[in-house]
């Protein structure tokens, strides 16, 4: 919500500066986005006159003009722009005036004619992003006057982000209110007086959806002037606000919509066939839009219509076909109320938002049509005449919203809030607020005690129990205006109550209560142990949305067709429609973007929540993931420059999950079939991750159709684990270190290229027993002198005992039984 301030003094206008003003309304929840000059710095610009113009002798594109700029003499000026004319009032620079930029005026000679000053464009004054011509001024513009100080340019923009249940604060009246009650000062309203009507002509309304229109006024204008123009005063309101001003019917509507927070259309009354029929869409009707844009409807779209189809999207957009336009004389004035429900979501779902759509699909407020067609037909015919008719109504009261009735009770204010209002501040506060209240109960008795008459065991104000606290008791029966829909429950009016009391005058106080602490699981996984071992590993945590694109979701979602991710019913848009099934997606699009932003190494990771299920059967199960592509390390001069691989990114996952306690039980199992590997990754290059017996997540680098789908280099490498599959660690214990000497073996064995050396390292454990302490491997070789789908693993053995030193006899004949265990198993030759 953009206004400025101005405008919103001329309702009410407390004793406070612009700067204070803003702290005062985000204070009160209505949060001030922006401050800013509604024109940039300009001096030296003043209203002319302009008497005469000229032909140039020696330019036919170039006029010389006489202007009276309220000095002793006219000022001759040499203008270009082709609307100049004689007995326009226009801003003037003249001669030592500054214009935005630091643009500053001088004497100049244009094709041999001297100008002495400049007639200005609403641009070049920064009134305008662009502009056709000079600026001409109300013909009552004062000569001589100060341009800044007559258009009042000294003012500020004042632009809100409300919150979504705010909806009665999108209008300067909202606004406005909210002033009055946080100042306790009178709002001045502009008059809604009930324009008679000069002609009976009305027009047939039918409501065949009443549920999501449950009120629908219209009213006709005839003989409105086509030649009207928009008066400067409105015009620079609607500037100030960020609108645009295009006809006086259409500013007259964006207007309303701004000072009262009512959307209002009007139809050109020729381009009607037939009664106006509100209803829901049929599927496949098709509707072309005041933007250029056609579409075509569900079959649960409102739409206002006549009998040849559409003729708008109700509370949304206009069609084109019966637009207003600069021959309009007679239109169709139309102001309506519609169920928030019955707009939600359908501009996004046709790629729309409008500021009509905004308000609507919020709410407003349902008793305002009345006064919203009321105040625009006094508008128009003050600016271009016309002859209005009767308002038609067309109303389903049973459809309506209706009032809230709410018990607030004393008690409960003392514990949300944390003070204890006297009633007199409750019921003033709510009041002005547009509430009213009835007293339900008692009030409150000095001199009782909990459970005395008069009282309510246990609820004191003050000082604790026990202490002659006094006892409250009773509340009041608070009716909520139409307008505010976001008043549901009671704690609704204590954060109103809190809120116009003011926050920061809410003492600071300690709650008492029992505490009981509860101590972590000495081996549950620790997350945040987690993120400082990646971050001290060189990655960046990130935060991305739970809510990604279903081509995105199915890129890195490995589940079957038959479990699709739960969509959204109201999107944010067609890029964020479901809700992730892996934390990737979102690491990927982040990813992307550093590298589109020239960052050469990125490595993030991200811990959230991974959406799987139906609605019906929805489960959230935490994961930590992780992606790095670029260098290994920085670009520096002590190491050379490698890219970051798989196995770089396996150690790192290995050092996150050594808190665990059960590193040599973490297999990285490659997948024994493309079936089985996973779709997002290159299956040559990616593992399962299986901790004991579980399943836990995926490591590897990314498909290469993917990454070229993705604009992505070929080697991104990534990695996924759930949480919950972690389960707990192993406890750490001592073990006696062994007073005897190690003993290392070195072998180098021939085994099938397919073979993992985790099934050699499973093999070789199990078959050492306690007196392999370590198995290091330290050479992998395929090639020369290796026969084709055979390779070469050298690892050594390190052998202790604990209660004695070994000798050569009995480390060879374990080494003996490692070899025959390896032949038997994994047809493994001894390397000559």
């Amino acid at each position: 919500m953009r206004f400025s301030e101005s405008w919103l003094r001329e309702w009410v206008s407390p004793p406070l500066t612009a700067e204070a003003l803003c702290d005062q309304l985000s204070m009160a929840g209505l949060e001030v986005d922006a401050l800013e000059p509604v024109a940039p710095a300009f001096s030296g610009v003043v209203i002319g006159a302009v008497e005469a113009v000229e032909p140039h002798p020696d330019a036919t594109k170039l006029r010389v003009c006489r202007v009276d700029a309220g000095a002793d003499e006219p000022l001759q000026i040499v203008c270009g722009a082709a609307n100049v004319a004689a007995g326009q009032r226009v801003p003037v620079a003249r001669v030592g005036a500054v214009l935005p930029g630091d643009f500053k005026i001088k004497k100049a000679k244009l094709r041999g004619v001297a100008s002495h000053g400049m007639i200005c464009s609403a641009s070049e004054l920064g009134l305008a992003e662009s502009s056709d011509g000079i600026m001409v001024l109300p013909a009552e513009a004062p000569v001589g006057q100060d341009v800044r100080e007559w258009l009042a340019l000294d003012d500020h923009a004042i632009e809100l982000d409300l919150t979504p249940d705010r909806s009665d604060c999108l209008s300067l009246a909202g606004v406005a209110r909210e002033v009055g009650v946080l100042n306790r000062l009178p709002v001045t309203e502009p008059a809604a007086t009930p324009v008679p009507p000069q002609h009976d002509d009305r027009h047939p309304v039918q409501l065949d959806a009443a549920s999501a229109c449950p009120r629908y006024l219209c009213r006709i204008l005839r003989a409105l002037d086509p030649d009207a123009e928009t008066p400067l005063w409105m015009r620079e309101r609607l500037r100030r606000s960020g609108l645009r001003p295009i006809s006086p019917v259409v500013d007259v509507t964006n207007y309303v919509l701004l000072e009262l927070g009512q959307p209002l259309h009007a139809f050109d009354l020729a381009r009607i066939d037939g009664a106006i029929r509100v209803r829901l869409s049929r599927l496949g009707e098709r509707l072309a839009l005041l933007n250029d844009e056609t579409v075509a409807f569900d079959d649960d779209t409102l739409v206002i219509a006549d009998d040849s189809g559409p003729l708008a999207m109700a509370g949304i957009m206009g069609g084109a076909a019966s637009a207003v336009s600069a021959t309009t004389r007679d239109v169709l004035l139309e102001s309506a109320f519609f169920a928030p429900s019955a707009i939600a979501g359908r501009a996004r779902r046709y790629g729309l938002h409008t500021d009509s759509s905004h308000r609507f699909e919020r709410g407003v407020d349902p008793l305002l049509q009345q006064r919203a067609i009321e105040r625009a037909t006094t508008l128009l015919c003050a600016i271009a005449g016309g002859q209005p008719g009767p308002v038609v109504e067309a109303v389903s009261e049973a459809d309506l919203p209706q009032p809230v009735s709410l018990l607030l009770r004393r008690a409960r204010i003392r514990q949300v809030l944390g003070i204890a209002p006297d009633d007199e501040q409750v019921v003033d506060i709510l009041t002005r607020l547009g509430m009213s209240l009835e007293s339900s109960g008692p009030g409150v008795t000095p001199g009782t005690t909990p459970g005395a008459p008069g009282g309510v065991a246990g609820e004191t104000r003050g000082r604790p129990q026990g202490e002659g606290a006094e006892t409250i008791a009773g509340g009041w029966q608070v009716l909520a205006p139409a307008r505010r829909f976001d008043i549901q429950r009671e704690v609704d009016l204590i954060a109103e109550i809190g809120r116009i009391h003011g926050y920061d005058a809410i003492p600071v106080t300690h709650a008492r209560s029992a505490a009981f602490t509860r101590a972590p699981q000495e081996m549950a996984f620790d997350l945040d142990r987690a993120r400082q071992t990646l971050v001290a590993r060189g990655y960046f945590e990130a935060i991305t949305y739970s809510f990604v694109s279903p081509e995105q979701n199915a890129c890195f979602d490995p589940r079957p067709d038959s479990a699709p991710p739960l969509t959204l019913a109201n999107p944010l848009s067609a890029e964020l429609s479901v809700m992730r099934g892996s934390l990737w997606p979102g690491l990927i699009q982040a990813m992307r973007q550093n590298l589109a932003r020239q960052q050469p190494r990125v490595r993030l990771f991200e811990t959230g929540l991974r959406f799987l299920g139906s609605a019906e059967d929805l489960r959230q199960t935490p994961g930590l993931a992780a992606v790095a592509v670029g260098p290994v390390v920085p670009e520096q001069w002590g190491q050379e420059r490698r890219p970051t691989d798989f196995f770089d990114l396996k150690a790192d996952l290995e050092a996150v999950l050594t808190q665990t306690g059960r590193l040599e039980a973490l297999r990285f199992q490659a997948p024994a079939s493309a079936a089985a590997a996973h779709p997002a990754l290159h299956p040559g290059q990616s593992a399962a991750l299986v901790l004991g017996e579980q399943p836990i997540g995926w490591i590897g680098t990314l498909h290469p159709l993917l990454a070229q789908r993705l604009e992505l280099p070929t080697a991104v490498q990534l990695f996924e684990i759930d949480l919950d599959a972690l389960g707990l660690g192993e406890r750490p214990a001592f073990e006696p270190l062994s007073r005897f000497p190690s003993i290392r073996r070195d072998l180098a064995i021939l085994v099938p290229a397919e073979l993992s050396f985790e099934q050699v390292r499973q093999t070789v454990t199990e078959t050492a027993g306690d007196l392999l302490k370590q198995l290091i491997l330290f050479d992998r070789y395929q090639g020369e002198h290796i026969e084709p789908g055979r390779k070469s693993l050298a690892f050594g053995l390190i052998l202790q005992a604990s209660s004695q030193t070994l000798v050569d006899t009995e480390v060879d004949a374990l080494v003996q039984r490692v070899v025959a265990r390896l032949e038997q198993t994994l047809g493994a030759q001894l390397r000559a």
